[in-house]
């Protein structure tokens, strides 16, 4: 029988750990966290120094029971949750259930869950880090009392059912702003002009662009209008051209750091297309572990919440000897390739990077899912490309010279591709200037011949609405939120529906800017982003010991309390507007308007309390039933997922997750629907009783 317990958070990770630790360990999981403030309570004593009620979360009691009845056969229990704040708190939280001592050494935490990372934790057994634990209770207190404060004055000064979060505030106003900015843009005219080129006696043409009068071309000249554009074209026109300087110089471009959680989740948005929550979740798999054939259950990646870059050496070493070994010698630096970490960074980790680089991505791809493989293989070449040699370009800039005007033409050629032999920089969602690919070899002096002049208008551009990209970078250069944060706190918003989301970008909703405008108002501290950002600074303060829990609730506490009394006393109510409908009510022939309650939106009477009449908004598909010839309705769950079904239910039970599709079953007739087969994209017939499948091509 096994001597020790270990308790983990995921049975994913319990699996991967098992086959390291032997018969003399158990592991079990918790499934995250077990205790929680209540849910309809504040659950904060305020006058008793904040003082927190935690009680067992409903769906984890039957769980804690069976963990307090395996607990009593072990004298050694490890807590193994995972190694941030929220892990530590889970840990203390299970010390408390079981009854164990949390100064005592039960807590043990590994970066990656490889064989030396769990034994060399075994080995060091620590005492739980109440630092750790109470940064983080002051965090989830913090915004406990933000939320259950102002949720309710939002409900008496919108509308019901809404609800206010610290970090969530911060983000739905800073893409708010954005909007502003877009709705008040005032685009500004410019023009592009461009000289095409050859040398003489070839027909390969070059572009030299516009740079301003000669002895002022250091910094390029706007061109603002047509008249200064064509005064320029008559000025050149018949003169010669002539090379009037050239440039030659050699540039290095440096690898890019390896990933930590928010330059993952950025590049796993540009070039994977994946949400914040979708990379996060894909990622706790990898490091949690994954069934790879002959080798069992092995964690791929080190610990993915860290805004740390830095590596091991002997993790240093392996990528050296795997790049020479790939790529050759000179793929390799002279030196390790070292990167620092910006402000208040948590070494405690690493970068994320694989575990062990001898599994090649696509060497395992049979065992990972495509989502896991694409995943893996991004984390894969960013860090190779990280420990590689710089890329060398050579770069050729000559200025040409006509009637006093300069024409400039820049020409770059990769003569070594370093890292970029193994990762894109290019940003999947930016738009990106090259530079010209062919120069010809010219000489001082030397004169060309001109074959066309180019002219375009073009406006000044608005700036771009966030993408969760570009959101997740602007919050961390605001020091807003943490490694832990980026992610939960987009899906937030999203879900209380603030913000949209169309493909990648991220823009407010009506009921978005009417909350985000009370909060300016009423809370415009709240929202402001250095007191965000300074709050967190507090946060990492508790963890590394040079605050306190106390003092950092009592001084947001005095402050915020204040402001709150000035809300109730000033904020005007808000009439929320209502969309109004070609719907006529059977009840008194008014047009029915839309209105939004807890579980969506649904038809009402504009005549209300006079008449009560509702409906419910049917997003007919145009489809019918295979079972019973009713309509085939959008339907929407209590958590606002969205699924097809019989209009005639309880009736008819048909239903199905799938959203229908272009064209008909073959078979029998009945419409097709858009659904997954063992994670890859299918064709399927609605009908039950039918059995036809077809594999979607990519165009479709």
């Amino acid at each position: 029988m096994a001597k020790k317990l270990v308790i983990v958070e995921s049975p994913a990770k319990a699996k991967t750990i098992n086959k390291f630790l032997g018969k003399d360990f158990k592991i079990v999981a918790s499934y995250g966290h077990i205790r929680d403030l209540p849910a309809k309570t504040l659950g904060v004593n305020i006058e008793e120094d904040f003082k927190p009620t935690y009680s067992i979360m409903p769906d984890k009691k039957e769980l804690v029971k069976k963990l307090k009845a395996e607990a009593q056969n072990y004298e050694t229990i490890y807590l193994a949750t995972d190694p941030d704040r929220e892990g530590e708190a889970i840990s203390w939280h299970l010390a408390h259930i079981l009854k164990l001592n949390s100064s005592e050494n039960c807590r043990i935490t590994f970066n990656e869950i490889t064989k030396s990372a769990v034994g060399s934790a075994i080995e060091n057994p620590r005492p739980i880090d109440m630092n750790m634990v109470n940064s983080q209770q002051t965090r989830r207190i913090l915004d406990r009392i933000v939320g259950y404060k102002i949720s309710p004055l939002l409900w008496k000064k919108v509308r019901r059912g809404l609800s206010a979060g610290r970090v969530q505030s911060v983000a739905a106003r800073l893409i708010c702003e954005r909007e502003r900015e877009i709705e008040g843009f005032v685009p500004e005219e410019y023009w592009n002009l461009a000289l095409v080129l050859s040398k003489k006696g070839e027909k390969k043409k070059f572009n030299a662009r516009y740079q301003g009068v000669e002895g002022s071309e250091a910094k390029r000249t706007e061109l603002k209008d047509k008249d200064t554009v064509d005064k320029i074209i008559n000025e050149i026109t018949g003169q010669p051209i002539t090379v009037k300087s050239i440039v030659r110089k050699q540039k290095k471009r440096y690898p890019i750091p390896p990933f930590k959680t928010s330059t993952l989740q950025q590049d796993a948005s540009n070039k994977l297309g994946f949400t914040t929550k979708k990379t996060m979740s894909v990622a706790q798999q990898l490091y949690e572990g994954i069934e790879i054939s002959g080798s069992g259950s092995v964690g791929l990646i080190t610990y993915m919440r860290t805004d740390s870059t830095r590596i091991a050496i002997e993790v240093q070493h392996s990528a050296r000897d795997l790049i020479i070994n790939k790529f050759g010698e000179k793929y390799a630096p002279k030196a390790f390739n070292v990167y620092t970490s910006k402000g208040k960074a948590q070494d405690a980790h690493e970068a994320i990077r694989p575990t062990d680089l001898a599994l090649l991505p696509n060497e395992i791809k049979e065992s990972l899912t495509n989502d896991q493989y694409k995943l893996y293989k991004l984390i894969f070449d960013r860090f190779i490309a990280s420990q590689m040699a710089p890329a060398v370009s050579d770069v050729t800039t000559i200025d040409f010279k006509c009637d006093g005007h300069i024409f400039r033409s820049v020409g770059s050629i990769v003569i070594f591709n370093g890292f970029l032999a193994i990762y894109d920089i290019s940003n999947g969602d930016e738009e990106e200037e090259s530079d010209e690919a062919y120069i010809p070899k010219l000489e001082k002096n030397e004169e060309v011949d001109l074959r066309d002049i180019t002219k375009e208008q073009k406006f000044t551009q608005p700036p771009r609405r966030y993408t969760e990209a570009s959101l997740v970078k602007a919050l961390e250069e605001r020091g807003i939120g943490r490694p832990s944060t980026y992610s939960p706190t987009i899906s937030t918003i999203i879900a209380r529906e603030y913000i949209n989301r169309e493909k990648k970008t991220l823009f407010p909703t009506e009921l978005g800017i009417i909350v985000n405008d009370v909060m300016e108002k009423g809370f415009n501290h709240i929202v402001d982003y250095n007191f965000t950002a300074d709050l967190e600074n507090k946060l990492d303060d508790i963890e590394n010991g040079s605050s306190d829990m106390l003092s950092v609730l009592s001084g947001f506490y005095n402050e915020f309390s204040g402001i709150l009394d000035d809300a109730y006393k000033n904020l005007e109510k808000i009439e929320m507007p209502v969309e109004e409908t070609d719907v006529i009510c059977d009840l008194c022939g008014r047009n029915m308007v839309i209105k939004e309650g807890r579980f969506g939106k649904f038809l009402a009477c504009p005549g209300f309390p006079e008449c009560r009449n509702t409906k419910q908004i049917v997003d007919d598909t145009g489809h019918t039933c295979p079972k019973c010839k009713g309509r085939v309705i959008v339907k929407t769950t209590r958590k606002k997922k969205k699924f097809i079904g019989c209009e005639n239910y309880p009736t008819c039970d048909f239903s199905s997750w799938n959203m229908p599709m272009e064209g008909n079953c073959p078979k029998c007739g009945t419409f097709l629907t858009a659904g997954k087969i063992d994670f890859k994209p299918y064709k399927i017939c609605a009908n039950p009783d039918c059995d036809y499948t077809e594999a979607l091509k990519k165009e479709e």
